[in-house]
């Protein structure tokens, strides 16, 4: 999917206005290429634009009791990505794997997850 790249919440405020409930506020928000995660203080967002023009979106909604476990990977000197994997429950293996890049804050998504998800 690429790498991730934090995106401000402001600018996902008018897109995600019309699928995020009453109390619902979007925590951080990372963009890969097209496709986007949004950790929500509710659930995880995976937003996957399709086709050539990306005016096709599938918004898929992962509920933080879904999530059965978690992992990060930091980035070392040989290797510059470090790797968040998320397990759905009922799954052996991590349904959800992202590369960030080093210096961007993977550890923001994996404070969110540990917020919600623990």
């Amino acid at each position: 999917m690429g790498h991730a790249s934090e995106v401000s919440i402001e600018k996902l405020a008018k897109e995600f206005q019309p699928i995020l409930i009453d109390d619902e506020r979007i925590e951080r928000a990372y963009k890969l290429i097209r496709d986007m995660l949004v950790f929500t203080n509710k659930r995880l967002i995976l937003v996957n634009k399709q086709g050539l023009t990306g005016s096709k979106i599938d918004y898929q909604s992962i509920p933080y009791g879904s999530i059965k476990m978690f992992s990060k990977e930091s980035a070392g000197i040989a290797d510059l990505d470090a790797e968040l994997k998320i397990w759905l429950t009922g799954e052996s293996e991590p349904t959800i794997k992202q590369d960030f890049r080093k210096g961007d804050n993977i550890n923001e998504a994996y404070r969110v997850l540990s917020k919600y998800v623990l």
